[in-house]
């Protein structure tokens, strides 16, 4: 499988995420770029979440849909031709980094695979059904980590 380069000009790799996209500051979504999307992609998945959230994996952001031919998204946007879906907020669309006080750091892992096929979801799904989902159709993929903590 390819490697799609993502990156953000909010934050680097493995570095902290602004305030201003956290639930406790703007809660605005941050900018991301991707390249290196294979040719015969269906379309874009964009996930974002904290595998370190006290209750298991938490959904920050989902959006299926994607154009394949876009390179990124703007700041507070929502990706060109996708589909924004319910986050472990309750809320369609984004959902900043709000870990528990005192939790310590946090790892918000922004995943974005290029698939063969529309995936099929429903309602409000999980992190790990995404997984499921996209499992045996991606072409390629790519992750960006932020981190955040209260």
């Amino acid at each position: 499988m390819t490697e799609i380069e993502l990156r953000s000009a909010a934050f680097n790799d493995h570095a902290t995420i602004p305030r201003r996209h956290s639930g406790e500051g703007g809660d605005v979504s941050p900018p991301l770029t991707w390249s290196a999307v294979p040719v015969g992609a269906s379309e874009l998945v964009l996930l974002c979440e904290d595998p370190d959230a006290p209750g298991g994996s938490f959904l920050h952001w989902l959006v299926t849909g994607i154009d394949p031919g876009s390179s990124g998204v703007a700041e507070g946007e929502s990706p060109h031709g996708g589909q924004e879906w319910p986050n472990g907020f309750g809320r369609v669309g984004w959902g900043g980094p709000m870990p528990p006080p005192g939790h310590g750091v946090h790892r918000y892992f922004f995943r974005l695979w290029a698939v063969s096929e529309s995936l099929s979801l429903h309602g409000k799904p999980t992190v790990d059904a995404v997984h499921r989902a996209v499992r045996g159709q991606e072409l390629a993929s790519g992750t960006l980590v932020g981190t955040y903590q209260r």
